[in-house]
């Protein structure tokens, strides 16, 4: 049985500093598409990320595994959490408001239950997640705005390409769960972004040419930022607010990272997004509330 957690304020407090780093950083993906392709932000983002967890792991003094099976593991964790979502994800912005991005990357959740419930006989899908899945996909295609789905014009297939990033997000969640639980978490983060810079080293430099540091200062912040903060500071949070406050209560920082992503992208970037969008977060946000169960009890709760 899935027992959800109490939050406490040092788990609120986190989550929103969580939340607020990665609000940020499509923020800062956009600042650097400006110089560099998504490919050679990809390669910066999970390169510097593994220097920087390694040097944790170490300095943790958490044992670093041998065996080939994990490092394997790593691999194809690295393929599925960071290679293909950072990848499409990045391709996307540069079509899109990095503010409507965080709206759609905020589907992960509503994927990853229906991932869940296909993999594992423990994560069933009950009315409850059905009614919130059901939500969460009216948000997501109302977002994108369904005449762009029908005409498939410049921006619909970007956004498309965000989605996809979010689904592979989810089967890398039933990935981990089956393959890494066995590891320190943050031994399976150092592992996850070191196999995905074995992948995104080589295919940036063919792609995209050779991967340099000369470039603009407020291109490197940015790299700094997404890299070190949004990514290594970001994985070692995340892993303290889980054991503070358990899976379900985490999945609210999702729901957190968006106005924060679309605040900033208007102040900073001047963004601008459709109403439609708007509404669209309101419904995911619902569903997502409706699958975390505390506002389905409290309504029961009501009805009595």
């Amino acid at each position: 049985m899935n027992v959800q957690k109490t939050i406490s304020t040092r788990a609120w407090l986190e989550m929103g500093m969580l939340a607020l780093i990665w609000g940020a950083s499509f923020l800062t993906i956009a600042i650097a598409l400006r110089e560099i392709g998504p490919m050679t932000v990809v390669a910066h983002r999970v390169g510097w990320a593994a220097v920087a967890l390694w040097i944790a792991v170490v300095a943790m003094k958490l044992p670093i595994p041998r065996a080939p099976r994990v490092w394997a593991a790593f691999l194809v964790m690295g393929l599925l959490n960071n290679v293909i979502p950072f990848g499409l994800m990045a391709w996307g912005q540069t079509h899109i408001e990095s503010g409507l991005t965080s709206i759609l990357n905020a589907s992960t959740a509503i994927f990853g239950v229906l991932m869940a419930a296909l993999f594992f006989a423990d994560e069933k899908l009950t009315l409850r997640k059905t009614i919130g899945v059901s939500l969460g996909f009216a948000g997501v295609a109302t977002a994108i705005g369904i005449e762009n789905l029908y005409t498939f014009d410049l921006r619909s297939l970007p956004q498309l390409a965000v989605i996809g990033g979010t689904i592979s997000y989810a089967i890398a969640s039933v990935w981990a769960r089956k393959m890494l639980s066995d590891q320190p978490p943050q031994v399976a983060a150092a592992g996850m972004v070191t196999g995905a810079t074995l992948i995104m080293l080589p295919l940036a430099w063919i792609t995209e040419g050779p991967i340099t540091l000369n470039l603009a200062p407020e291109t490197l912040a940015a790299i700094m930022y997404f890299a070190l903060g949004a990514t290594a500071l970001a994985y070692l949070l995340y892993y303290r607010v889980l054991a503070m406050a358990g899976s379900g209560n985490l999945m609210l920082v999702t729901l957190m990272v968006a106005p924060i992503a679309i605040l900033l992208g208007s102040i900073i970037l001047g963004e601008v997004l459709t109403p439609s969008a708007y509404v669209g977060f309101a419904l995911l946000a619902i569903g997502m509330l409706v699958i975390d169960g505390r506002v389905w009890r409290l309504h029961r709760g009501w009805a009595r």
